[in-house]
């Protein structure tokens, strides 16, 4: 027969909070993608540093998904070893997020200058490339802003050598700046501490859908061993 009693309550829970990770994993896989759709917004995104964290959340996402699907399967045949499988796939995901969390924390000082290169090295392509021309005309419109640093960045670019700017780095009607960029028509703030503000914004929307996911990873992997521990106890699977 089935578990009984208290057990078969913690059956039911392990069903309930499985259903719960498999939307997480919905949410981690959008997340993953929204976040890798507003960083191509903003830089054009050539090294596999800049776009790391959004293809690991969406990898971390795909994988949710599918344990969650595994132990919710396991939870309702009550099967000993679908749920310890589950209980094992979900301790080490939590402890890959640990780690990524980890990792993240000691290297976003490098992101700064991450955007910063990657930022001048596009400039450097303006006028010779038309996809990169119209990135960043794009982002520094998005942003009010103008070269890397600031408006100035752009005197040492080829075909801006004799101290002019683009047109999208001249704030609205002020036209003028193209040939005579001044801090009065021009942009004066650069991308790269525009985007940087961006990122500090959002990433506390990141953070936060985070920590709810692995809070309920927590619970999972609790309510599994209880399973895990009754069933092995002496109570028969069906």
């Amino acid at each position: 027969m089935g578990v009984e009693g208290g057990l078969k309550c913690v059956r039911f829970l392990v069903f309930f909070f499985n259903f719960i990770f498999w939307l997480c994993g919905i949410a981690l896989i959008a997340l993953g993608i929204w976040v890798q759709m507003k960083l191509n917004d903003s830089i054009q995104i050539t090294s596999v540093s800049a776009s790391g964290a959004p293809i690991v959340i969406l990898v971390v996402g795909v994988i949710v998904f599918f344990i969650a699907f595994f132990g919710c399967c396991g939870a309702w045949k009550e099967n000993y070893c679908m749920v310890t499988t589950f209980a094992i796939l979900l301790t080490l995901i939590f402890l890959v997020e640990i780690a990524a969390a980890i990792a993240g924390y000691i290297f976003k000082d490098q992101i700064p200058g991450l955007i910063n290169d990657q930022i001048r090295e596009d400039m450097q392509g303006y006028s010779a490339n038309s996809t990169i021309k119209t990135h960043l005309d794009e982002l520094q419109a998005k942003f009010s802003c103008c070269g890397a640093l600031n408006y100035t960045d752009w005197f040492k670019i080829p075909g801006f050598t004799n101290d002019t700017v683009p047109l999208t780095c001249c704030k609205p009607n002020k036209t003028d700046c193209i040939k005579n960029p001044t801090p009065d028509n021009t942009f004066q703030e650069g991308c790269v501490p525009k985007i940087e503000k961006w990122l500090k914004k959002h990433v506390l929307i990141v953070a936060g859908v985070a920590l709810g996911i692995a809070f309920f990873e927590l619970l999972g992997i609790i309510f599994a061993c209880c399973l895990m521990k009754g069933i092995r106890s002496g109570y028969e699977v069906m």
